[in-house]
């Protein structure tokens, strides 16, 4: 499918989509409470079959905080990103999609220890590089170190 035979297709099926402007792949902003239902949706429905997380990433927007997900066909030989965004920053917080893509395990993870975002229904939502003594989330734009004179 072209990029635009995909938009079209995911359109009907999650309200509140939103289609950026992308020059490489299909972009999808999905809020947040439709996020697994459209995941599941691209996944399963033969037409698309997005079989393949390729890149799972945190994002700190300034005010939002959010998260990237890049998605293949391996069938049908095409892409898409998908992001979802929050403007909570004290308790940010998502579905998981592991029980889709097992890859997306690790991946979430490492976003909560370095930014801070929790995944729903994950089965082992802890820390993956910092212990967890660690203070903060030094990804986020907002995060300082006294001790060791980190600011971003």
């Amino acid at each position: 499918m072209t990029n635009d035979q995909l938009k079209e297709k995911i359109n009907g099926w999650i309200s509140g989509l939103e289609f950026p402007e992308n020059k490489q792949y299909l972009e999808v902003v999905v809020p947040a409470e439709s996020l697994l239902k459209l995941a599941r949706l691209l996944r399963e429905t033969p037409e698309t079959a997005f079989d393949y997380l390729f890149c799972l990433s945190g994002v700190d927007y300034g005010k939002q905080l959010g998260v990237v997900y890049h998605l293949e066909s391996t069938t049908h030989n095409h892409a898409l990103v998908l992001k979802v965004k929050t403007d909570d920053r004290v308790n940010p917080n998502f579905d998981t999609v592991c029980g889709l893509w097992r890859t997306a395990e690790w991946h979430e993870r490492e976003i909560f220890d370095l930014l801070g975002i929790k995944f729903n229904n994950h089965p082992d939502m802890r820390r993956l590089f910092l212990d967890d003594e660690w203070v903060g989330y030094p990804l986020r734009k907002d995060y300082k170190d006294d001790i060791n004179i980190i600011e971003r």
